[in-house]
């Protein structure tokens, strides 16, 4: 007869047997229930499936739709500000042409010419940005070269004081007339007038002497 060690050492065999096979049927897993559905978390832990579960983030918005889109800034009604702010802006603008690398690099060029369209959208007069707007589509901006760029704005310069019937501005005089005082190379190398009235103010008439009005001679023709 089987003594009764016998007994417990085979059942004990048997069972390490029967969970062994299991084990190896049924590879353990990790699961976590949710206390608040009941669900179950498969193997990875409930940051594993809620990742899965979560709907993809929304791809940014496209450069082109930033740089390019419509006037965000609503119409400006006072007129006294609007020329405060476009002579401010004109000078501005000038400048930055003015200050603009000779030779640039495609990154230089692809700044200035997002640098003008968001420019653009942006600018606190709606009515100015749409009229703007127009002129970029019309006139693409040129950035080739320092040159390329301040005669490219002097021009749509000139297009807007058409529009708004004032004089034309002489692009020959673009260094004399928005020297930053910066020491660079100008873009021509006429000599700087005596001015002591604010070159940026567009109601004076750029093409006569301040104090004679005697009209001057237009250059760059």
């Amino acid at each position: 007869m089987i003594s009764r060690f016998s007994k417990a050492f085979l059942l004990i065999i048997f069972a390490l047997f029967v969970i062994g096979s299991i084990a190896l049927l049924h590879p353990p897993s990790r699961s976590y229930m949710d206390p608040w559905t009941g669900d179950f978390f498969g193997e990875g832990g409930v940051e594993k499936d809620l990742h899965v579960n979560q709907k993809p983030p929304s791809p940014p918005a496209k450069q082109d739709q930033s740089v390019h889109g419509g006037v965000i800034m609503a119409k400006l009604g006072n007129a006294t500000a609007k020329a405060e702010l476009g002579r401010a802006t004109w000078k501005l603008l000038h400048t930055i042409t003015l200050r603009y690398p000779e030779s640039p690099t495609q990154d230089e060029r692809d700044a200035l010419n997002n640098y003008f369209h968001i420019f653009s959208r942006v600018y606190p007069c709606g009515e100015c940005a749409a009229e703007f707007q127009k002129l970029l589509k019309k006139y693409p901006p040129q950035t080739s070269s320092r040159k390329a760029a301040a005669l490219w704005l002097c021009y749509v310069h000139n297009q807007v004081n058409a529009r708004l019937l004032k004089p034309e501005f002489d692009c020959a005089n673009l260094d004399s007339t928005y020297d930053c005082g910066c020491g660079d190379s100008p873009v021509n190398s006429t000599p700087k007038s005596k001015q002591n009235s604010d070159p940026m103010d567009l109601e004076l008439d750029p093409t006569r002497d301040r104090d004679t009005g005697v009209g001057m001679i237009r250059g760059g023709r």
